[in-house]
């Protein structure tokens, strides 16, 4: 897990600077929309709105963007859009497990995206069910090492429901149930640290190690599908060491 999570991790920092910023943008505001239509517009009440709102803020989109965003899903101001969440399942080189996470109000165009994207990049489609198994629903939080070890993190967390601490490097990976998601960024609150991201994932349960050119194609269909404008998330379930991580740049 731990190549995999890092390099997420670098790709996330990386992709809040980079051109497709405007991309990021509409993902994070999708996000917020959809949160405040399934549990209401108000972040207090409403867990997964807070998270969303919290990420959207760490990625520096504009606030009233945001506002907006919540109201449209909360029903406050008109003019949201019909979003779904569709999941597609598929094989990238080497074998690798891919799930694909859309939130779309286009059903065809989406299928149709993610489709051209695998195909020209590697990869094929597969049947429901057939690569979904190798996941499991977690909780994951980001947080920002800031001087804190791995010892400050558990003590804040274990009680809460953390089931793991990762080290990234200049981070923590804390992975929980997803139902533990709000009782361990609550407690991570609660004793002064600042989280980077909340987020309910799915990480995989087994892992292909990549060499170079292995990862190589793999990072080029991910970043292909993540191109896509319907496609929230992809998870995939390779390891990547570091020393092909530096191999690869």
């Amino acid at each position: 897990m731990s190549g995999h999570s890092k390099w997420a991790t670098t790709k996330h920092k990386k992709a809040a600077l980079d051109a497709k910023r405007g991309k990021l943008f509409a993902k994070l505001i999708k996000n917020v929309e959809v949160a405040a239509r399934t549990g209401g517009g108000d972040p207090d009440g409403n867990p997964t709105l807070y998270d969303a709102i919290q990420k959207a803020k760490k990625n520096s989109v504009p606030l009233d963007n945001i506002e907006r965003a919540r109201k449209r899903g909360g029903g406050e101001e008109a003019g949201g859009a019909d979003w779904q969440t569709i999941m597609y399942e598929g094989y990238g080189a080497n074998g690798v497990a891919v799930l694909i996470e859309c939130l779309t109000d286009n059903r065809n165009r989406a299928a149709g995206e993610v489709r051209t994207a695998m195909t020209r990049n590697g990869g094929n489609m597969a049947d429901p069910g057939s690569v979904a198994y190798m996941f499991n629903r977690k909780g994951v939080v980001i947080l920002p090492k800031n001087g804190l070890t791995e010892d400050d993190v558990l003590g804040a967390v274990l009680d809460a429901g953390a089931e793991e601490v990762n080290d990234l490097g200049d981070s923590y990976e804390i992975v929980s149930e997803a139902t533990d998601l709000v009782a361990v960024r609550t407690a991570l609150q609660g004793a002064g640290y600042d989280y980077e991201s909340a987020d309910a994932s799915f990480l995989p349960s087994v892992t292909v190690a990549l060499d170079a050119d292995g990862a190589r194609k793999i990072f080029k269909l991910i970043d292909a599908l993540e191109d896509c404008d319907d496609v929230q998330n992809v998870y995939a379930n390779f390891d990547v060491s570091d020393d092909v991580m530096a191999e690869v740049g």
